[in-house]
């Protein structure tokens, strides 16, 4: 029992000299750290040590395009299903696939024996409706009828010229004409088919101008006018860019997608380009010649504004001082944003190293500095062409998207181009029932 007690005391006395003596051995040590650590102190402050280090930038001066990017499809600026008002079997078919036609031009013959029999049947009986009113009104003359024999036949005669006007309307029916110029699709029908009313028969598409519709986010309705220009790019013909002219807003914005619905119209006189097709369309709202851009690194949100750090030269050409700028910020880019003020062109502003920053005045040091870049080094983007510049074409006449709007300064077509042929012989009257697949 006497030796596990000395041994126990051994042990308590060894332990505790051995703490005392890790003690003593790292007091200096510690002391040492906290002496390194103040003196660091005022150098990462911006003190009397040396100064933070950050990366800056200058702000440049560059061209913007206020601009808005869609998807949307090409449509026809008049498009028709033609389908038979009564059921008929067709005789003639004036026109081909493919074909140009022109307004007016017959391009179904129903089969019409019977109505132009009827026609027929209607004139004689018109003509004796009318004999009998001559005979009347010279018998009452002569006091030989009364006058209820002259009334009888003048309404007779009013109902033998509405038989007639029935059946020239009837037989009018039978004969299917185009509503507009445009060019014929592929028939769906052959001479000989009989059809019933309400069958299709061939579709029309005027496509001498076509609209592309597409839908932008509701932040940009108060932006987007008629006349402006909106470049438009097809997946279907890379690397060719053609403009349009914005028509049409919709006053309804979509409460779904919150969204609004804008139509432009591209001048196809050439034919290059089809209904259907699918576009990516850039709409320009403006543009700025001297905006003023610093990178997007360098702003600073803080409640609802935004901040940037400005440097100021120093005392040497080595250090700066900071000061903290309120800015507005306007168009924003790819790694670029607009400043609409606070901030003039040439002024530097921190872009890495904020959080290093305390307070105003500290002495900074540039590792980095951004040097503009040179007018040559990137060619800038190409302004929008006027609406003015839209209207003469190689093609002959005024843009037809611009025909019908006047405030847009352009007067309206004159001589246009007419390549299709003559219309049909024979009567005009429309058989018609066009079902359009979009307004006009």
């Amino acid at each position: 029992m006497a030796s596990k007690a000395t041994y126990a005391a051994v042990a308590v006395a060894g332990i505790a000299l051995a703490s005392g003596a890790a003690w003593w051995y790292q007091k200096p040590k510690a002391s040492g750290a906290n002496v390194s650590s103040t003196a660091a102190g005022p150098a990462a402050g911006g003190g009397a040590g040396k100064p933070v280090t950050v990366e800056a930038a200058k702000v440049e001066v560059v061209r913007l395009v206020d601009d808005a990017q869609a998807v949307g499809s090409l449509r026809s600026r008049r498009s028709v299903v033609l389908r038979p008002e009564v059921s008929g079997r067709i005789t003639h078919l004036n026109f081909t696939d493919g074909q140009r036609v022109r307004k007016g031009q017959v391009l179904v013959q129903f089969d019409d024996q019977l109505p132009l029999a009827q026609v027929q049947q209607s004139q004689a009986e018109l003509s004796i409706a009318l004999a009998n009113q001559k005979r009347n009104q010279e018998l009452v003359a002569q006091n030989f009828v009364s006058q209820r024999s002259l009334d009888e036949s003048a309404a007779n005669l009013q109902v033998a010229q509405a038989k007639l006007s029935l059946a020239k309307a009837t037989a009018a029916r039978l004969k299917i004409v185009a509503p507009f110029d445009g060019i014929a699709g592929i028939r769906l029908v052959n001479p000989g088919d009989y059809l019933k009313d309400g069958a299709d028969i061939v579709n029309i598409e005027d496509i001498d101008a076509l609209f592309v519709d597409f839908r932008l986010p509701e932040r940009f309705q108060s932006k987007v006018r008629r006349g402006q220009i909106a470049r438009v790019d097809l997946d279907a013909m890379p690397g060719q860019k053609y403009t349009a002219v914005v028509q049409a807003i919709d006053p309804l914005i979509d409460a779904n997608g919150r969204s609004v619905a804008v139509r432009a119209c591209i001048d196809n006189r050439q034919l290059r380009l089809r209904p259907g097709m699918f576009a990516r369309v850039n709409t320009v709202f403006g543009q700025r010649d001297n905006a003023t851009v610093i990178p997007e690194e360098a702003l600073l949100p803080q409640g609802v504004g935004q901040f940037v750090i400005k440097l100021t030269p120093g005392a040497d050409a080595q250090t700066w001082t900071t000061q903290r700028v309120p800015v507005q910020v306007g168009i924003r880019r790819p790694g670029k944003v607009e400043i609409m003020g606070g901030l003039l062109a040439g002024d530097t502003v921190i872009t890495t190293g904020q959080q290093r920053i305390q307070r105003d005045g500290m002495k900074v040091s540039v590792v980095v500095l951004n040097a503009p870049a040179a007018p040559s080094a990137k060619s800038p983007a190409p302004a929008p062409a006027p609406v003015e510049a839209l209207a003469p074409q190689a093609a002959g006449g005024a843009n037809p998207c611009l025909v019908g709007m006047p405030d847009m300064g352009v007067a309206p077509a004159q001589g246009r181009r007419k390549a299709a042929p003559p219309p049909s012989p024979g009567p005009q009257e429309s058989g018609t029932r066009p079902v359009p697949r979009n307004p006009a």
